[in-house]
């Protein structure tokens, strides 16, 4: 008796579409990853802007209580230089994957410890010792993961969509903004003002636990960045390239100066992001008494346009050139600067809103091509540390206190002038900076279906260091 025939097999996938499908899938998880990262990041900036005051320091005046809970704020991006170093050297030695997943569990489970805490009627000064310590942990989460995911996501790209892709973790960068504002006003308007207060500001931070299934499919499903697993085969197979065995200090000696321009490229884009986000939500609600349902609404609205400002900076940026997009939003800050509060001082939400949409549309164009250009500028076996580095130096010279600083020098002076004045500075950093750094992503190399962006920077430059014998 003969066996039936066997059933004819589908068309088989090519390997080119199977990669393609690959890709897209990483730049999902990608984009989603970093939102959700960073929603738990950023809430903690609206938090401390509208809530913690009363929650955790409810015996101080509202003035105290707000410079009290936005030094809270301070304490992740003080974390998160070391996050990045952290992430970095481990990063660059065993792999950008690895790193990453560690990061996005830190950050999920440190969130969702804080919408555990007891307010301070309940457990006194502990409470806010505590929030600070999760903070913490927050802040060494995120410094870790932007360098990850920014570099899992470019490294597995065409080197000709470099910026396109590096969006993907860019985009979670406002996505992650509407998420907490969307989350808050949901709850804000579905409980009473009391019971927000009492239990309702933890459903958003609850809401991290979202954060987990996104780790399990990159742990499971996805591969490391065909970059780092070059490396890898060229340590096996005893090659002159090696993964470093310090890649900090190797950072740090052969690129210091670009690692401290890079620093300097975020200074305008971070300062009005978190005037943006936290600086005006409590200047807003406190000093020009405006409905923080309302201010939030805006920042919304405004994070959706900025969110496809940095789509579409990032993708031009691959066919102009990183540096005029950045140039151009740094030089737009700058003339943004002094307007941007001329507008916001009036109280009127439609001032309001046009003075953070046209901020965010220069902020947004510098943000856009970063996640390319700061990978670029450093080699593969040094990248994570390098562009880790760059990036949380900014966090913790500009980010995180800038609305500390807004606050103060308004308490001070009673004017926004020289909070315009220290955006203008912010801008007028960027801008040197920029020009100072060489294009990663010139005429030439954008002509050269075979140039790869920023190798002309290091192949001809860097020594080949020993073989790693580990």
């Amino acid at each position: 008796m003969t066996a039936p025939p066997l059933e004819p097999a589908g068309p088989a996938i090519p390997a080119a579409q199977q990669r393609r499908r690959a890709h897209r899938k990483l730049l999902a998880a990608g984009l989603i990853g970093s939102s959700i990262e960073w929603y738990d990041f950023f809430l903690y900036g609206t938090a401390a802007a509208l809530f913690f005051p009363q929650v955790f320091f409810p015996d101080s005046s509202p003035l105290m209580g707000t410079l009290l809970s936005f030094s809270t704020f301070w304490a992740g991006f003080v974390a998160r230089p070391l996050g990045g170093v952290l992430a970095g050297h481990f990063g660059d030695k065993y792999g950008r994957k690895p790193a990453v997943v560690t990061c996005l569990l830190g950050m999920g489970l440190a969130t969702f410890l804080i919408g555990c805490l007891p307010s301070a009627h309940a457990i006194g000064v502990a409470a806010p010792i505590l929030l600070v310590t999760l903070r913490f942990v927050q802040g060494m989460a995120c410094g870790g993961q932007w360098g990850g995911i920014v570099l899992l996501l470019t490294e597995s790209a065409d080197p000709k969509k470099r910026g396109f892709a590096g969006t993907f973790g860019q985009m979670g960068v406002p996505l992650g903004v509407i998420l907490g504002n969307v989350v808050f006003l949901i709850v804000a308007r579905a409980v009473a003002e009391d019971a927000f207060l009492s239990w309702g500001w933890r459903v958003p931070f609850f809401c991290s636990a979202l954060l987990f299934p996104v780790v399990l499919y990159i742990q499971t499903r996805v591969e490391d960045t065909p970059e780092f697993r070059e490396l890898q085969k060229e340590v096996a197979d005893k090659r002159t390239t090696a993964v470093a065995h310090a890649p900090l200090s190797e950072a740090i000696r052969l690129h210091w100066r670009k690692i401290l321009l890079g620093c300097g490229l975020l200074a305008a884009t971070n300062a009005a992001f978190y005037i943006s986000i936290a600086g005006v939500l409590s200047y807003g609600t406190q000093e020009l008494g405006m409905k923080y349902n309302d201010i939030l609404t805006i920042s919304l609205l405004v994070s959706l346009f900025g969110g496809a400002i940095i789509l579409w900076s990032g993708a031009t940026s691959d066919r102009v050139g990183r540096k005029p997009l950045i140039l151009i939003g740094g030089i737009g800050l700058m003339v943004w600067a002094f307007p941007y509060f001329w507008l916001v001082d009036t109280g009127k939400l439609p001032m309001f809103f046009l003075a953070l949409a046209v901020g965010t549309v220069f902020q947004s164009m510098t943000y856009g091509p970063l996640a390319a250009f700061m990978g670029e500028l450093f080699e593969p076996r040094l990248r994570y540390s390098g562009a880790s580095m760059a990036y949380q130096l900014a966090a913790i010279t500009v980010s995180g206190g800038t609305p500390f600083i807004m606050t103060a020098l308004i308490a001070n002076t009673g004017s926004t002038t020289l909070v315009s004045v220290y955006l203008a500075a912010m801008g007028l950093v960027t801008v040197v900076s920029a020009w100072l750094l060489r294009e990663t992503n010139p005429a030439e190399v954008r002509a050269d279906h075979r140039a790869v962006p920023g190798e002309q920077l290091y192949t001809a430059k860097i020594p080949s260091p020993s073989v790693s014998k580990e």
